[in-house]
């Protein structure tokens, strides 16, 4: 069954909603973004602009919530589960969805001697000096380590011919984000004035090496992970694979470019507000933020907050399983939510399952004000995709999210104060080598009231019960991942800072709900409309990425994640 979405003719389709309105506010850049953020220095300065800035975030609304709206503080952000995990009727496909996955035909190909990880290392490293990136204009990587990765080759091809493969990513060229330490690499996270190498490896880094992975790269992130977009005035930032007037998303802007181009089949991002649902949305990918504390963080730049999750971006489901099946579950001692996951041993066979277990008797909720926040297109992409869904067995079933429409506010206000707060001692040693962007942002949350702040954090406890409740009555929510398209980035701004708060409204406006939460949430490519690629999301319960990654699975195996390629895109191994 293949399934392409195309809009309905004749009258409106009642299932389109009006979408939310947006306060916006034009992009700031040059000058006019130096004078604001001059402006905000100044307590009465910074005042006005939280009261302009705020009004897209929704600032006032969440002011002006009752009581009711408000629960006690949750001093450990420890993921609430709704209901045991699901089990729905399993068709039991998942040996053949498996076998889709890129990472699984390498694997094939390395087994029977058709390909070596030494051969597949050196077609990337060819694309990579050819400068073969087509529409992103420039490299996923901001530097690369083919030495050590040249040498983890020709061990990872020596185990293949012995029958001795490590894991399930031996032999697998696999970047990281710009955030993990890689020892001897500086670890830049996105900033201009970070240059020492790293002595260590994070921990993620050290657990995928274990796993024989070739760690040859790492991907360009957005400034200190704030920009959801893709833009960083930095650094020469790939642009959108689809279309280079476009952002690439963010902050893991090199990760989904790398997948999408067929640079990497999986690469390591990270998600605080959006940051591997947003890029794997722009660039027609998968990609998994999974439950709070199920990856360990120990040795990220970006620091261990309480909305920050590391997850994978990849061509497939089953990609995103492999990652997970080595790098989630075990306990990190520099990370300690990751103690909060109790089923650490039965969670691979649980996720390999899911793979085919098919959509026939699950259960999805679609919230009604999730959809009206996105525009018509997307909303139309995203109904088509559900029913498909629905074809197949499905049963969709609509509700309402209490304070879901909070979700920006208090996500904006949560992942800022903390990035504030991580960045104190930054701002005053290198603040003159930040951009302003980020310099605006760090010096509204400064003279952010604790009121509005501590406000935001019982709204926070109050919608993660809420939304447990909800989740409750079904197996999986469902809804777009972005309520816009990829934001316009021209050439002419490169090395230019921008803020612009209606992107990052558009962006992250449907991505914060799972971080606030720490539920699972992945995103799978549905559509390509107006030239651009549309992501539905996926949300499950506490703990249970294997039902998200059943229905992501099985939009796959019905291809209507079959959207076409951008151009440029090359195969690893054919």
């Amino acid at each position: 069954m293949r399934v392409f979405f195309r809009p309905p003719e004749g009258a409106g389709d009642p299932r389109i909603r009006e979408q939310a309105p947006i306060v916006n506010i034009p992009r700031l850049r040059g000058s006019s973004l130096a004078l604001l953020r001059a402006l905000a220095s100044t307590g009465a300065g910074a005042r006005f602009l939280l009261s302009r800035m705020g009004r897209v975030y929704g600032l006032p609304e969440l002011r002006g919530l009752p009581r009711e709206a408000r629960a006690d503080l949750d001093l450990a952000p420890r993921p609430i589960a709704g209901a045991p995990a699901r089990r729905w009727e399993d068709a039991g496909l998942a040996e053949e969805a498996a076998a889709r996955g890129a990472g699984s035909r390498l694997r094939r190909a390395f087994a029977s001697g058709a390909h070596s990880p030494v051969e597949i290392l050196e077609r990337v490293a060819t694309r990579v000096e050819a400068e073969d990136f087509g529409l992103a204009l420039h490299s996923p990587f901001i530097c690369c380590d083919w030495e050590r990765a040249r040498v983890a080759a020709r061990e990872s091809e020596a185990r293949y011919r012995s029958g001795s493969p490590l894991s399930s990513l031996d032999g697998l060229p696999l970047p990281i984000k710009d955030e993990h330490d890689m020892e001897g690499l500086v670890t830049g996270a996105g900033t201009a004035y970070r240059k020492v190498p790293a002595e260590t490896d994070s921990t993620l880094v050290r657990r995928l090496r274990a796993g024989g992975a070739l760690l040859f790269a790492k991907t360009h992130a957005t400034e200190w992970g704030m920009n959801p977009w893709g833009m960083n005035p930095h650094h020469d930032m790939p642009r959108n694979v689809y279309d280079s007037e476009r952002g690439a998303g963010g902050s893991s802007t090199g990760a989904g470019v790398a997948v999408s181009l067929g640079l990497a089949p999986i690469a390591a991002g990270s998600d605080g507000g959006g940051s591997i649902r947003i890029p794997s949305c722009f660039s027609g990918v998968f990609g998994l933020k999974p439950t709070f504390g199920r990856v360990g963080r120990g040795g990220s730049a970006f620091g261990r907050g309480s909305v920050s999750h590391i997850g994978p971006l990849g061509p497939s489901t089953a990609d995103l399983v492999d990652f997970l099946d080595h790098t989630a579950g075990q306990p990190d001692l520099a990370d300690p939510p990751t103690a909060y996951a109790d089923d650490g041993d039965e969670a691979p066979a649980a996720w390999r399952a899911a793979l085919g277990r098919g959509v026939r008797g699950c259960r999805i909720g679609v919230p009604r004000t999730e959809f009206a926040a996105a525009t018509e297109p997307i909303q139309r992409a995203c109904h088509a995709a559900l029913a498909a869904l629905e074809a197949e067995g499905a049963a969709l079933v609509e509700l309402d999210l209490p304070l879901a429409d909070q979700a920006l506010a208090v996500g904006v206000l949560s992942i800022g104060i903390e990035c504030m707060g991580a960045l104190r001692d930054d701002l005053v040693r290198f603040g003159a080598r930040m951009s302003d962007d980020l310099r605006l942002s760090m010096r509204l949350m400064e003279q952010l009231p604790s009121r509005d702040y501590l406000g935001a954090c019982r709204t926070r406890a109050a919608l993660r019960r809420g939304v447990a409740c909800a989740i409750a009555g079904v197996d999986v929510l469902a809804f777009p991942t972005t309520a816009i398209q990829p934001p316009v980035y021209l050439a002419e701004e490169a090395g230019v800072a921008a803020a612009d708060a209606s992107a990052v409204a558009g962006a992250c406006r449907l991505a914060f709900l799972a971080n606030l939460t720490g539920l699972p949430a992945g995103s799978v490519p549905v559509a390509v409309s107006g030239g651009l690629p549309v992501g539905l999301q996926i949300m499950g319960d506490a703990w249970d990425e294997a039902s998200v990654l059943a229905v992501m699975a099985h939009l796959e195996r019905i291809e209507v994640s079959a959207i076409p390629s951008p151009p440029a895109r090359g195969e690893l191994a054919g």
